[in-house]
């Protein structure tokens, strides 16, 4: 089966997470407290919210989504499906009150998008 445009996606995204020091898992092996970075692939939001492509936590804690895109598709346009995110995570996760980080990616180092006032997450 060729590799889809999204799936080339993935794999980049994955390539620079884990450069950046994240441990990728998919869905089925969750463990959020393997590493102090962990992005889950493909997680599973509440029935209505879909799925996101990374879910980040940060020492166990969601801390932000990844909508991967595939290479040179234009973000704008995707705010709504990224905000829903934000409130669309399981109770088991929601440790939160929502997700503070919404990163649409399209073929962009996530690393230079992981930033906040305070410094690099």
């Amino acid at each position: 089966m060729p590799i889809t445009p999204e799936d080339r996606a993935r794999e980049t995204i994955d390539r620079l997470l884990t450069g950046a020091g994240w441990l990728i898992q998919s869905r089925d092996e969750t463990n959020v407290n393997a590493a102090c970075g962990v992005a889950i692939r493909e997680f599973p939001l509440k029935p209505g919210y879909g799925e996101a492509d990374y879910l980040l936590y940060v020492d166990g804690v969601p801390a932000g989504v990844v909508e991967a895109k595939k290479e040179g598709a234009t973000l704008s346009g995707y705010e709504i499906q990224t905000e829903k995110y934000s409130v669309g995570l399981p109770p088991a996760q929601a440790r939160a009150q929502s997700v503070p980080v919404l990163i649409p990616l399209a073929k962009r180092d996530p690393r230079q998008d992981l930033r906040s006032d305070s410094g690099t997450i």
